[in-house]
């Protein structure tokens, strides 16, 4: 077998992530993620005798650099599959070209609502962030919150996760009382954050597209006095985020995708990632990189042809999955994952972060509208 497959030609496959730009640090996990999952798939004999090969480009996390990298990967490169991106604004950008042409992206990472509408080529393992704002606009009002201010990054991502928290929150009976936008380059916030302190909100929700900005800002909203409470999504509580936050991200709540610990699959691949590059950060969206390159290897062993995107497709709607995110997941007629959820998780005191926690507790499933009925 080993000899039949150094004979093959291989399945190229593209990948759109943000290995710079604001979405770096978990763009270059999602490169690490799928990188390991190809070198243990071609270990073990590859695809149907066909070695799989990743040709990566950098959409840099903005809509521009991502159909410029599209472009790269289909008219140079010829590929029909795109694992990618990173971020949604990349997606946004990229989405409209890939359907047009009839070629799949196929994302573990962009989240913003409107990728659902993207069309029929467009996939993700990643949970809409239509979910995470009811989640967590049902949470801020389960812990007795009333008033809000937001920051939030002006990016497409952070955006959406800001509108569909205010939405559910506003239709709950809060009030928002002060919100405020920074562009991805900026890095001291305390005029703005002065300004929503000046509100005296009970709670301040923070949306960030980098991990930079987001342990920046929940430094200095400290630094300014604030004691109130602290919620976000999942970027704010990043390994790097954290470390730049330092104690001042005691107690933030924030609702994310989350392994499961009881998970061995997800244990084994956060061990051999650690390993392998020594580190992890936002876990989840290592384990959605790494399952998007199985399913993908799955969907290939189906279809025999890396350039046949309507198979591919096809298997894509009729396929269900257990991996590193979850159990028995699948895709929806829009390409939405089915069958994953939020958690709620706490950010630890400095002292009692670690490697195996990453620095919160999870406090359990996220309040869902179905509770709040």
């Amino acid at each position: 077998m080993a000899g039949m497959m150094m004979d093959e030609k291989p399945f190229r496959i593209g990948v759109m992530e943000s290995v710079t730009g604001p979405g770096e640090t978990y763009g270059r996990v999602a490169v690490q993620a799928k990188q390991m999952a190809v070198d243990e798939i071609n270990a073990a004999g590859g695809i149907n005798g066909h070695k799989l090969e990743l040709i990566v480009e950098d959409e840099k996390c903005n809509a521009q650099d991502s159909i410029t990298a599209y472009r790269k990967l289909t008219d140079v490169d010829g590929v029909k599959i795109i694992l990618g991106t990173s971020c949604s604004g990349a997606m946004l950008g990229a989405a409209p070209l890939a359907e047009e042409d009839g070629v799949i992206m196929f994302s573990g990472l962009a989240t913003n609502p409107d990728i659902a509408e993207a069309g029929d080529y467009i996939f993700r393992t990643s949970l809409n962030d239509a979910q995470l704002g009811i989640d967590t606009g049902n949470l801020l009002w389960d812990d007795g919150v009333r008033t809000i201010a937001t920051i939030t990054e002006a990016t497409d991502y952070a955006e959406g996760v800001r509108r569909t928290t205010v939405e559910q929150f506003e239709k709950l009976g809060g009030e928002v009382v002060a919100e405020e936008r920074y562009a991805s380059d900026v890095t001291d916030f305390r005029s703005q954050l002065t300004k929503i302190i000046g509100q005296d909100p009970d709670a301040i929700h923070i949306a960030a597209q980098s991990e930079f900005t987001g342990g920046t800002v929940v430094k200095q909203i400290r630094e300014l006095g604030y004691e109130g409470g602290l919620y976000s999504e999942i970027v704010p509580v990043g390994t790097t985020a954290l470390e730049i936050a330092g104690d001042a991200a005691t107690g933030l709540k924030a609702v994310i995708t989350d392994l499961d610990p009881g998970n061995m699959k997800a244990q084994d691949v956060l061990a051999s990632f650690r390993a392998r590059y020594g580190y992890v950060t936002l876990p989840w969206y290592l384990g959605s990189a790494y399952d998007d390159v199985y399913i993908t290897a799955e969907c290939l062993k189906q279809t025999g042809d890396d350039q046949d995107a309507d198979g591919f497709r096809d298997c894509m709607y009729g396929i269900t999955w257990s991996g590193t995110i979850g159990e028995s997941y699948s895709f929806d007629e829009r390409g939405e994952v089915v069958g994953l959820a939020n958690v709620v998780v706490e950010v630890l005191p400095l002292a009692e972060r670690t490697e195996a926690n990453q620095g919160y507790r999870v406090l359990g499933p996220a309040p869902s509208a179905m509770m709040q009925q």
